[in-house]
This record gives C-alpha cells, sequence and structure tokens, in this order.
C-alpha cells in the first residue's frame, strides 16, 4: 500500500488481491472512494468508536477491523445518526433500531436483485463476452433509476405505515394493536423437496410468494414475512383476513401445478416491532395452521366473533334463516352475510391450551 504526504496510506491506492472491477463497482455504486479506517470515520462523525461499531453491526456490515474501506458515505451516515440522538429525535437505542431495520431489510433487497435481477441482465449478449464486461455499464444505467424508485415505494409504505398509526385509538394500541393475522402454508413441501430438482423447487415458492404477495396487497393485507413453503400476513380487520385466505385457497386450487394449501388465522392482541408481529395471537394462528384440514381455513374463536360482530358472518345458519325471514317479513333485504363459519371440536394445542376452532368457508352465492 502507498503512502500520501501525511504518512496515511494512499486512499487511491488499491489492496492486492482485490478484484479491479469490484473496486470500481463499489466506487460506482457507493459514488465515492475509500478513505476511511473504521476508526477515522468515527472520528471525522463526531462519534465514539464503540457508537459507530453499534450502528455499523446493526446495519448488517461485517467488522473490518482498521482497514482502509470506508467513504465520505459513511461518515455522513454516522454523523446523520449520531445528530438524530444529539437532537433529542431518538434515543440511542432507537436510533440502532433505525440502523437494524433498515440494514436486515435493504439486504435481502439487495441480494434479491443480484441473485435475480441483475445476473440474468448481465449475461454475456455475444460469444466471447465476459460478464464482468458488461456489468459495470448495466449497474451504470440502472443504479438511479433504481435508487429513485426505491425512495418512491418508501415513501408509500411510509404514508400508508403513518396513517395507521395516526388511526390508532390510543398510544398503547400503536404498539399493541388488534389485528387478524394469518398463516398460508403448503401442504407436504418436505416430500416435494425430496422429489423436485432444485431449480423447479426453486420456481415453485417464487410462484406461491408472488401469487399470495399480489393477493394480500390488493385486497388491503400486509404481508409480514415469507418463509419457502409459508407466508405470514396481518390484516386490520377480520373480513379482510377472511377473504385474502379464501382467494388464496381458491387461486391455488386452481392451479394444478401448486401443491394444497392450508390457512389457519387468530384474532387479537399483537405486538409489532421492525415489521413482525410477536405474541400469543401469532402462535395461536401457526397452531391452527399445523390443525388445518388442507384447503381449508381455521379461525379462533376470536375471530370468528370479530367476523360475526361486524355483521360478515351470521352466529350459525339457523340465525341467517331467521335474519333472512325477518327481513322479508319487514320488506327489506337480508342480510349480506359473506362467510360462514362452523364449530369444530375443542381440541388441545401445545403451549395454549384447549382451543375452540372455526371452519370458515365462503357463503353460497357470493362472489
Amino acid at each position: 500500500m502507498t503512502v500520501d504526504d501525511r504518512g496515511d496510506p494512499d486512499p487511491h491506492a488499491t489492496d492486492s488481491g482485490e478484484d479491479p472491477l469490484a473496486l470500481r463497482l463499489e466506487q460506482l455504486i457507493l459514488g465515492a472512494e475509500r478513505r476511511y479506517t473504521p476508526f477515522q470515520a468515527a472520528r471525522s462523525a463526531g462519534v465514539s468508536m464503540e457508537l459507530a461499531s453499534r450502528f455499523w453491526r446493526a446495519m448488517g456490515f461485517a467488522d473490518i477491523g482498521q482497514a482502509r474501506a470506508l467513504t465520505e458515505a459513511d461518515v455522513l451516515a454516522l454523523r446523520r445518526l449520531a445528530g438524530l440522538v444529539e437532537a433529542g429525535l431518538l434515543s440511542e437505542a432507537m436510533a440502532v433500531q433505525v440502523a437494524r431495520s433498515t440494514g436486515q431489510t435493504t439486504a435481502r433487497l439487495a441480494e434479491w436483485q443480484i441473485d435475480s435481477f441483475l445476473e440474468g441482465l448481465t449475461e454475456p449478449p455475444e460469444p466471447g463476452m465476459t460478464r464482468t464486461e458488461v456489468t459495470y455499464p448495466i449497474v451504470e444505467l440502472l443504479l438511479p433509476e433504481l435508487e429513485e424508485f426505491l425512495v418512491y415505494v418508501w415513501r408509500r409504505q411510509l404514508a400508508a405505515s403513518a396513517g395507521r398509526v395516526v388511526q390508532a385509538a390510543d398510544d398503547e394500541e400503536m404498539v399493541d394493536r388488534r389485528l387478524a393475522v394469518a398463516f398460508a402454508d403448503l401442504v407436504g413441501f418436505t416430500r416435494l423437496t425430496r422429489r423436485m430438482e432444485e431449480e423447479e423447487l426453486g420456481e415453485l415458492v417464487e410462484a406461491f410468494e408472488t401469487t399470495a404477495a399480489d393477493l394480500v396487497a390488493a385486497r388491503g393485507g400486509r404481508l409480514i414475512k415469507t418463509l419457502g413453503d409459508e407466508v405470514l400476513y396481518a390484516a386490520d380487520d377480520a373480513g379482510t383476513a377472511a377473504e385474502i385466505a379464501l382467494r388464496l385457497i381458491e387461486t391455488m386450487a386452481n392451479d394444478e401445478t401448486m401443491p394444497e394449501l392450508r390457512v389457519g388465522m387468530a384474532f387479537g392482541t399483537v405486538t409489532t416491532r421492525m415489521g413482525d408481529v410477536f405474541g400469543t395471537t401469532v402462535n395461536l394462528a401457526s397452531r391452527l395452521t399445523s390443525i388445518a384440514p388442507r384447503d381449508a381455513v381455521l379461525v379462533d374463536s376470536a375471530f370468528a366473533e370479530e367476523l360475526i360482530r361486524t355483521g360478515d358472518a351470521p352466529a350459525s345458519e339457523a340465525e341467517a334463516a331467521e335474519a333472512a325471514a325477518a327481513a322479508e317479513k319487514e320488506g327489506e333485504e337480508p342480510p349480506a352475510y359473506r362467510f360462514a363459519l362452523q364449530p369444530m371440536w375443542q381440541r388441545p394445542v401445545r403451549g395454549l391450551g384447549v382451543v375452540e376452532p372455526w371452519l370458515l368457508s365462503r357463503r353460497e352465492g357470493t362472489p
């Protein structure tokens, strides 16, 4: 490594053994050259090395010792986070959470874009050309467009999330909220992994996740996470979650390439942290999924009660018949129940005691 006039290693020098194209791509993407060691970056940002390390690890960055590998952008990011803490807008713990949630989300996005997007785009267009010869110009063209699109999507999601918080009844509801939570699980996925080729299995999982994500979004739910053969989603009301679940079952049943599906749902208080959901309600939805019949939806008693309360389902078919007769007598339209509920046998569920599941279905004549 060469040394500049101040005795420091030359920031423009290249460490031996590093791929020149990788370094050029890094500089293109980051928009700056390597200039700082972690200690120098922390000092320039005006933060302690301990706090800088906490921020970097929260963002998912590996420890690099005292290698000169950081840029002005790294210094600016540290300065911004520390400034939010100094101004009292965020506590130090909250700033670390911001770093962690952003790092985890964007790390997954970056991996997907490289694995599934750029890999396909950078296939050599002509015989004799290497992928490295076309990667740089492709990234150079895509980078500003993808950056703008990322900011746009983030702002739209932030606006939707802020709207939900504003509509919360009180401060406690912003953290511990009453939500409908659902797991949708592919039946027999373990057996499929033994019979299918990896590429074929990957295509099946991608098709399932895409179908689920599209249906959840279109119907007003929120996709929490995907787990390969399982998706977890939430909705603000039971009716929305129920509609998504039945649409998922119907859509998958009409696709001969897809395995059968089962869904378990529960309604109640849910703790939300960093985009994920936790608590007894989530655990109950997961347990109900494991005992749900194939191509069927099981809900807990609180979910069933919520559908009945909102008029989305009758308590029983006898009640539906009585309501229809009463409406006819008065010359009115009968209640437009969307769903039907059938009580199942009570059963013990590991870790949650005895539960009373209900089988959810669509009422005849509803679209």
